[in-house]
């Protein structure tokens, strides 16, 4: 069997996969032209998009003005001019408290954070600043228009520091928004939507899919919805639910339990939006199945698995036939040459959804 995500049918990589894409369709770009894109070329694009429509946009951040150390931004500065598309010092708590500064004098304000890892430095700024600006001034300042991207997540060989997935922290933020999108055609389209909502949005992008995830994404404007969940494969005995680049190790692993087990069909989830989550269209799936696990690569405790699977208990507890899975990092520091056994793989989730239909 061929793993991981350059073998994955749920990436839209001919014109006729765009084509025939419902959500693409009820957007109106399905039938435009597209371009062969990886992941990192398609949120260049959204910021080119950004910067071309709106001329409060400007995009900052360490070393983004010759297109940041994965690329996302390679060409800006020179289409747009310097003070449009700048370097920051290194501080990210000054970025962070930049670009909020920006966003409540109303601009829209896109900073990066090199690495997920350390947008802990800004942390105070995103949760005490940015999450509370508009509730504690009665709705007279705001700053909805910030997006914070950043890379995260493992990539093989990252260690603590270049690994980590820290989407938990913020889900815990009301006033926050929380993006993870898993392909090149998500990417684009959920960052569009980051950007222009009136609330603040940190796009968490999972880094080792910035050159593997390539598909023909429409070069028209579009925007994806935020917190609303996609159901990638329908299916009738037990709901897995992922979101980043988790997606393929359970498509994988959904691949082997439907070789393995005759007539087994899982149904495979994408949150896409961890805050505010899409909690109604996964409690209807495991109200159909009556089973659930959930998988992500941060650690399992107090990880957003719990959160989904504590909410699923209390609207599905009747309706469910077996304990909800949680397929998760280990609770240790991201090791380095250990790290294939720190990983939710598709052969933990694969034995999880086993003994959920086995209970």
């Amino acid at each position: 069997m061929d793993l991981g995500v350059a073998h994955s049918k749920l990436l839209l990589r001919s014109v006729a996969a765009v084509r025939n894409s419902a959500e693409l369709q009820a957007l109106g770009v399905s039938d435009g032209e597209t371009r062969k894109m990886n992941m990192c070329q398609a949120i260049n694009d959204a910021l080119r998009l950004t910067l071309t429509t709106d001329d409060t946009a400007v995009v900052f951040g360490e070393d983004v003005a010759f297109g940041g150390v994965f690329r996302c931004s390679v060409g800006l500065a020179d289409e747009f001019g310097g003070e449009r598309v700048f370097n920051t010092p290194l501080t990210e708590q000054g970025i962070a408290g930049f670009g909020i500064g920006m966003a409540a004098m109303g601009h829209t304000s896109i900073a990066e954070i090199q690495f997920a890892d350390y947008i802990f430095p800004a942390f105070d700024q995103l949760v005490n600043e940015a999450a509370k600006f508009r509730y504690r001034s009665g709705n007279e300042f705001n700053a909805g228009g910030l997006t914070v991207r950043t890379p995260s997540a493992a990539v093989g060989h990252g260690g603590h520091y270049h690994s980590q997935s820290p989407e938990a922290f913020f889900a815990h933020v009301p006033g926050l928004k929380v993006v993870v999108p898993r392909s090149a055609v998500q990417a684009k389209g959920l960052l569009m939507s980051a950007i222009r909502d009136p609330n603040p949005t940190i796009v968490f992008e999972p880094k080792i899919l910035y050159r593997s995830a390539v598909e023909q994404v429409p070069v028209d404007d579009y925007m994806l919805p935020l917190s609303q969940a996609e159901i990638l494969k329908p299916g009738a005995d037990v709901t897995v639910v992922g979101y980043g680049s988790q997606i393929y190790a359970l498509e994988n692993a959904i691949q082997m339990i439907e070789r393995d087990m005759s007539g087994v069909s899982c149904e495979l989830i994408d949150l896409r939006t961890i805050m505010p989550y899409d909690a109604e269209t996964v409690a209807q799936s495991v109200n159909k199945t009556g089973r659930m696990v959930i998988a992500h690569e941060a650690p399992r405790i107090q990880g957003f698995a719990a959160e989904l699977a504590a909410e699923i208990q209390e609207r599905c507890f009747l309706r469910l036939e077996s304990p909800i899975e949680r397929v998760c990092g280990l609770s240790l520091p991201h090791p380095l040459v250990f790290e294939r056994f720190y990983m939710p793989c598709a052969v933990r989730v694969y034995e999880a959804i086993k003994r959920s239909l086995n209970y």
